[in-house]
């Protein structure tokens, strides 16, 4: 029994599905913290593989060998540093009234009948340097100052917003979840950020505007008293940031990683150029840059202290710690994965199958998503689940890219009574529980399918 778990396809398969299973009963029922429970499943995991213990965790005089140590660690070191600057960079955009700015400045610009998409366009934009939660925290009053004067349901003008913000933080860096599975399946934040927009912009029309539109005019939901009273469309600030600085802050780091990464497929190897390129086009030192511009013109410039920017930088900074251990324990849960077989046999397996990876990734993706709740957690554990699989097939960047998004797709499908996003957006837009079913539930499953379906297609032609 235990060579056959342990040295046949099928005893690997099994394996796999029982840690799987194992690991969305600890999240689920036993309520373990996703981090420890990747853990402790990848630590049994590998001891019922036989994999040796000196392998797993070393040996008390060296353990930077072991296989514990290096998941966690080739992940974190690639992507702490940009998670940690681009939540740096949302709150200081939060704090300077950015958001406030570009959503009225975008409500002017398309007027009171297209109301509804220039929430949307504000999510897609705003999106990008902010967490969700806080961009409906930031949001939302503007979305009720919308609905308010254009007098019809709530839910034409939020839904649009959402599915902004969701396409951002499941699609493009530097959110949490694309960069670490970016990090897993070895891909240019550049190809991630160019397949992301290619396949989210599309996915956020149809979610976000053509079943918005359709929705909103079957679910009339009005605005919560207590917050009928709040969102005037201009910002407290008597001096707020220009739309154009906005913008630019925004803009700097994504165009800095575009031009790093299709510069050295473009410039001349080893130019002067190239290797300027290649600098500020690692995104560690573009975010880097975007931070300092960001500190400087709407921080110190606007009367932001030092000492304040550092309060506001520490509080930012204190729910990512959460974030990066669950993606370092998906990390170790991938390598544990590799180290086993279990990676060789899946490949094999969707070989004799005939099943794309790529569908495979966005199933796998799916199942964890409505399962277990979170977005995040559902990448990177099926970034970590795929990773071997993926290094034996040897795709393009751009392949893999398109991969990252399926896996992106379908962490946003269905998301219910599991998902603390769910319970934000019924409580901030004064929805029942089945109105949420109806609107957001189906939106981010409208989402998530539209996503993958760009994606696929767009796998067959790369």
């Amino acid at each position: 029994m235990i060579h056959w778990l342990q040295h046949t396809t099928g005893g690997l398969l099994t394996l796999a599905a029982v840690s799987i299973a194992l690991l969305l009963l600890l999240i689920i029922k036993v309520k373990v913290e996703p981090f420890i429970a990747l853990i402790v499943v990848s630590l049994l995991t590998a001891l019922a593989a036989g994999l040796p213990v000196g392998t797993l965790v070393g040996t008390a005089q060296k353990t930077s060998d072991s296989l514990l140590e290096k998941g966690f660690g080739s992940i974190l070191g690639h992507i702490t540093a940009i998670i940690g600057l681009g939540t740096l960079l949302g709150s200081i955009l939060e704090k300077s009234g950015g958001a406030r700015v570009l959503t009225s400045s975008l409500l002017r610009a398309f007027g009171e009948k297209r109301a509804p998409l220039a929430m949307g366009v504000s999510g897609l934009i705003f999106g990008i340097p902010v967490f969700f939660d806080i961009g409906i925290f930031v949001l939302a009053p503007l979305v009720y100052a919308a609905a308010k004067q254009g007098g019809r349901s709530l839910v034409l003008y939020a839904l649009p917003l959402l599915a902004g913000l969701s396409i951002t933080h499941a699609f493009l860096p530097p959110h949490p979840g694309p960069v670490a599975a970016a990090g897993l399946l070895h891909v240019d934040l550049g190809w991630i950020i160019l397949m992301g927009a290619i396949c989210g912009i599309p996915a956020w029309f149809v979610g976000g505007i053509l079943y918005s539109t359709w929705i909103g005019k079957k679910i009339d939901i009005k605005i919560p008293e207590e917050f009928a009273d709040l969102g005037g469309a201009d910002d407290e600030d008597g001096n707020p940031p220009s739309l154009g600085l906005v913008g630019g802050i925004i803009a700097v780091p994504l165009v800095l990683i575009l031009a790093g990464t299709f510069g050295s497929i473009w410039l001349p190897k080893g130019s002067t150029l190239a290797g300027v390129a290649a600098f500020i086009g690692t995104p560690a030192v573009a975010l880097t840059i975007a931070v300092l511009l960001a500190s400087w013109l709407l921080g110190h410039r606007r009367g932001i202290n030092g000492k304040q920017l550092g309060e506001l930088s520490a509080a930012a900074l204190r729910p990512v710690a959460m974030i990066l251990l669950v993606v370092g324990a998906g990390a170790f849960f991938g390598a544990v994965l590799s180290a086993t077989g279990i990676g060789t046999a899946v490949a094999k397996s969707l070989g004799d199958a005939g099943l794309p990876v790529i569908l495979a990734s966005y199933v796998i993706s799916c199942g964890m998503r409505i399962a277990q709740g979170s977005a995040t957690v559902a990448i990177v554990t099926t970034s970590g689940i795929v990773a071997p699989t993926v290094a034996e097939l040897h795709y393009s960047q751009a392949q893999l890219a398109l991969i990252v998004v399926a896996i992106s797709a379908g962490s946003i499908i269905a998301s219910h009574v599991n998902d603390g996003g769910f319970w934000i957006v019924s409580r901030y837009f004064g929805m029942t529980v089945p109105e949420t079913l109806k609107t957001w539930t189906a939106l981010e499953t409208v989402l998530s399918v539209s996503g993958f379906a760009v994606a696929a297609l767009a796998m067959l032609v790369v």
